[in-house]
């Protein structure tokens, strides 16, 4: 564990998917930082971080919910999201989006910069690996277009997962590909996004793995259902699931 000198107090901003949704994931998430030798706080202000807004091309809601979002993080030394495509909002787009603002626009820049996804930061960061965690389980593992693309989060989460003992993973043909959630593009175009998911989801049934992770949410609830209706017994989770000693309970789209 990482030494109390160095405990830094972070931010758990827990986004809105997980907290409606999913909300072992946000526990998941601060039973692992604080295993991290974090002093985690989840800010009670906290909203939307205004991606479907700024996607949508609602513009001035994306500005609004951005400096709502800045000056709640401002305190903290560090922001950690279990999103990759919440933490890219905050990192890439709220400079850009203030970049002509005086005021906010050095505001963005400062949090965006102490804004990380969990699993980059519990890696790069912290230098942290679980310790003690047991899953005896095959797993493919999904890369989420914005954690990838806007991020570089590829080896960190499977660095840290390759320390869960007995778990084991599996390649994935295609595990760069979008599995066609695209927040509100699966809203915008379903058709498309239904035949990207079918592609995925024939391509995770092939590996022969129990499971299914990713570092999004949103994804996963895409996949997870395509999987269910194909009839498939592959279990779907987030990765920081797994990570926190999380991985033996219900499934994503499983009754608890």
């Amino acid at each position: 564990m990482a030494s109390e000198m160095l405990r830094p107090r972070v931010a758990l901003f827990v986004t809105c998917l997980v907290d409606a949704m999913r909300p072992r994931i946000g526990f998941a998430a601060l039973a692992a930082l604080e295993a991290a030798g974090c002093e985690v706080v989840v800010p009670e202000a906290q909203t939307c971080c205004g991606q479907p807004a700024l996607n949508s091309g609602d513009r001035d809601t994306a500005i609004d919910l951005a400096k709502r979002a800045i000056a709640m993080l401002e305190p903290y030394e560090h922001v950690v999201i279990p999103s990759g495509s919440c933490a890219g909002t905050i990192r890439s787009h709220y400079p850009e989006i203030l970049e002509d603002d005086p005021v906010w626009g050095p505001r963005a820049h400062a949090v965006a910069a102490k804004t990380y996804e969990i699993m980059a930061y519990l890696d790069e960061v912290r230098g942290w690996r679980p310790e003690g965690v047991t899953l005896p389980a095959t797993a493919a593992y999904h890369d989420s277009c914005s954690g990838l693309r806007e991020l570089g989060i590829k080896a960190q989460p499977r660095r840290l997962l390759r320390a869960v003992d007995g778990l084991q993973l599996r390649p994935l043909a295609g595990e760069e590909t979008c599995c066609g959630f695209g927040g509100t593009f699966c809203v915008k175009y379903p058709a498309i996004s239904n035949a990207i998911v079918e592609e995925k989801a024939a391509a995770i049934e092939a590996t022969g793995a129990d499971l299914l992770l990713a570092g999004d949410l949103g994804c996963l609830m895409n996949m997870a259902g395509k999987l269910s209706r194909r009839g498939s017994s592959v279990r779907s989770f987030h990765a920081i699931e797994l990570i926190a000693g999380m991985g033996d309970g219900p499934a994503i789209g499983e009754k608890a």
